[in-house]
């Protein structure tokens, strides 16, 4: 009597039903030859997972890492080999050094044909190993399905990060067993399996508080990632505590709570909330890497302050400052129980003030900002273009913004009264074009909210084809373009760093809203102040697509909160 027989998949056929098994529900990503059998697999198989076309591999990665910042899922882009592999890394590299679950699939030439030199043969191994937290080439269809399940352990566990999975052709044709076919569902969300910290770490921690005259907490991406606004919140109430925060830890506390004194470092922080920071003489970094911009390029705080490190990676704590408290765990985790050993210890009556010196600080910062917010100078200054969308946006908003013109103006004054993600922007490599198409996926992993990506006109031009994926999925997107005909952070560092010798920034001012208008975007041009607002409002009532291209006041000649452009 014949042994029976499992059932048989093909290697494409495992992927799609593999991804559907971790929960995803939507994958991002531009066709190739290589891609076809698992393209017929995911047109002939159930799985309710939507494909969303993109026009550029870069833009499939950035879009997945919107979405799986403001979903919590794990985000999964693919493209095609040779060119499609090399075109996606930026968006997996800003992914994985951002503590974003990513996945990307890149299908590959047959394992049969290496070395023969057939058509877009690449060592997708060696070019992924230094940019994921976790890579590999599938080379047996046997292994598909542990990979896959290794790929999103490593990606959603300790600090997330992307992962690759290489994907050759005849490995997508290949024999692979049904019953393989199961996932942990766990991680379809990161961060999944979070450390809890050391109780002594924790005792440590809440003593150096107690015994600190005048403590900061310094929040970066992690604290939002973890989900630990709560339990921050719960700490800083305690205690009556300033806490600062990066532009990647925005949210980490609603900008109009007491406590928040906003971003702070080189990029969105202003001498008024700077001295908060050199005055404290406890630091607590909190999912925080303690980076150049952050610190003021490791001034501020000054070498010597008492230092609290919490995070869930190990190699940031005491990588720029001797740490005194060292916490590694999920920050959420750690808030829990450093608020539960300070309400053991009796500290009600403990109150260091932060409220009242947040208010002094923001009066100072405000009344400087208010001022040039309400000016009718033309070109258009950026504070008036942040005064007004403070007033129009409603208060769920989403703002998707890249590092140049927009992310110092938008960390500084914008201001965003819910804790959470509302704030997005790629600070980990800070490559342009990001927010275009990020906000798609903003849109999509939250698709009642409002969305808005403001850029350069610099930025724009980098990945403008995507406003036809825009709209293809008739995504209601507000695109905000700071147009000014220069690439202004890299002339401003020219301006302050290099005797006013401009080369190589200046370019020729585009119709922005001519460009999106071809692809079927609702646009407006604005030149007066005094139209702004009136814009703005239409600009994000309409039901569809639109963008309003704001002739703005160039970097080299504006007023920033940034004090150092070569951070």
């Amino acid at each position: 009597m014949g042994q029976t027989q499992s059932n048989v998949l093909t290697g494409a056929e495992a992927m799609v039903l593999l991804l559907q098994a971790h929960g995803v529900k939507h994958i991002f990503g531009l066709c190739g030859d290589t891609s076809l059998p698992f393209y017929d697999a995911l047109y002939r198989l159930d799985h309710g997972i939507e494909h969303i076309l993109t026009r550029d591999e870069r833009c499939a990665a950035y879009m997945a890492d919107g979405y799986a910042r403001v979903t919590g899922r794990v985000g999964v882009c693919e493209g095609p080999s040779g060119g499609g592999a090399t075109y996606i890394l930026p968006g997996v590299v800003e992914a994985n050094e951002s503590s974003v679950a990513l996945l990307s699939i890149t299908t590959d030439v047959a394992v049969s044909s290496l070395g023969r030199y057939p058509l877009t043969e690449l060592d997708q191994t060696a070019l992924f190993r230094p940019l994921t937290k976790w890579n590999g080439v599938i080379g047996d269809s046997g292994r598909l399905p542990n990979m896959v399940r290794a790929a999103f352990r490593a990606m959603t566990t300790g600090r997330p990060g992307a992962a690759h999975l290489g994907l050759p052709y005849d490995i997508q044709k290949a024999p692979v067993d049904e019953a393989d076919i199961w996932a942990q569902g766990d991680f379809a969300r990161f961060p999944a399996w979070p450390g809890a910290p050391d109780p002594t770490a924790i005792e440590a921690a809440a003593t150096a508080l107690v015994a600190a005259r005048n403590p900061i907490i310094i929040c970066g991406g992690g604290v939002v990632l973890a989900g630990g606004e709560a339990a921050l919140q719960a700490v800083a109430e305690r205690l009556n505590i300033i806490v600062a925060t990066t532009v990647s830890g925005q949210g980490s506390l609603a900008d109009n709570h007491a406590n928040n004194l906003g971003v702070v470092g080189s990029n969105g922080g202003v001498p008024a909330t700077r001295a908060l920071v050199d005055a404290a003489d406890l630091v607590v970094f909190a999912g925080c890497r303690a980076g150049s911009v952050t610190t003021e390029r490791w001034r501020s705080p000054a070498k010597g302050v008492k230092i609290i490190h919490m995070d869930s990676d190990p190699m940031v704590i005491s990588a720029n400052y001797q740490t005194d408290v060292a916490v590694v765990a999920d920050v959420r985790l750690a808030f829990e129980e450093l608020n539960l050993a300070l309400e053991a210890m009796g500290t009600d009556k403990i109150d260091f003030g932060g409220g009242e010196k947040v208010a002094a600080a923001l009066e100072v910062k405000f009344a400087a900002f208010d001022k040039l917010a309400a000016s009718n100078d033309r070109p258009i200054k950026p504070e008036r273009v942040i005064g007004e969308l403070n007033r129009v946006l409603p208060s769920e908003a989403v703002i998707v913004a890249d590092p140049g013109t927009p992310c110092p103006y938008f960390s500084a004054f914008y201001k965003i009264p819910h804790a959470g993600r509302y704030f997005i922007s790629n600070r980990a490599h800070g490559a342009l074009g990001y927010a275009l198409s990020a906000a798609v996926g903003a849109q999509i992993g939250r698709p009642g909210s409002k969305v808005v990506a403001a850029m350069g006109d610099g930025s724009f031009c980098f990945t403008v084809g995507e406003l036809e994926t825009v709209t293809r999925l008739k995504l209601p997107i507000t695109f905000l373009v700071f147009s000014n005909s220069v690439f202004g952070w890299i002339k401003a560092g020219q301006k302050t760093g290099f005797n006013e010798r401009y080369f190589a920034v200046d370019f020729n001012r585009t119709d922005h809203g001519a460009v999106a208008e071809a692809f079927g975007v609702k646009s407006w041009r604005v030149e007066d102040p005094g139209d702004l607002a009136g814009v703005l409002k239409q600009a994000v009532e309409h039901d569809g697509p639109s963008l309003v291209d704001v002739i703005c006041q160039p970097l080299q000649d504006a007023q920033a909160p940034v004090s150092e452009w070569i951070a």
